[in-house]
């Protein structure tokens, strides 16, 4: 890299906008496609388990029995494919961001 590349780039970074969003101060734009993360109204859920066997990375797990849905946020890739068919629409993607949580 020579050194007139090297004090372009440089300018070019102190005069530009940032490539970044100075989230939170600046909230992200969501588009109608954008998927996010797996919501579960648990009232309505009949625990069928058809979410657990469409799903293709086993991020859910449903126990009929003991009246417990589970989801590992980390294995699951939104694909959508527990809300789809979900017969009684209780699952739904939801694309904004989840608060942090913080153990002590």
């Amino acid at each position: 890299m020579s050194i007139f590349t090297f004090w372009k780039t440089i300018l070019k970074s102190l005069i530009s906008k940032p490539a970044t969003l100075m989230y939170p101060f600046i909230p992200r734009k969501f588009y109608p496609n954008t998927r996010g993360s797996i919501k579960n109204k648990i009232e309505a859920c009949i625990y069928c388990g058809l979410c657990q066997r469409k799903c293709p990375t086993t991020a859910i797990v449903v126990s009929k029995p003991d009246k417990k849905w589970q989801i590992d946020i980390m294995r699951c890739v939104t694909c959508n494919a527990c809300v789809d068919v979900c017969p009684t629409k209780c699952l739904s993607m939801e694309n904004q961001y989840s608060t942090p949580v913080a153990k002590e």
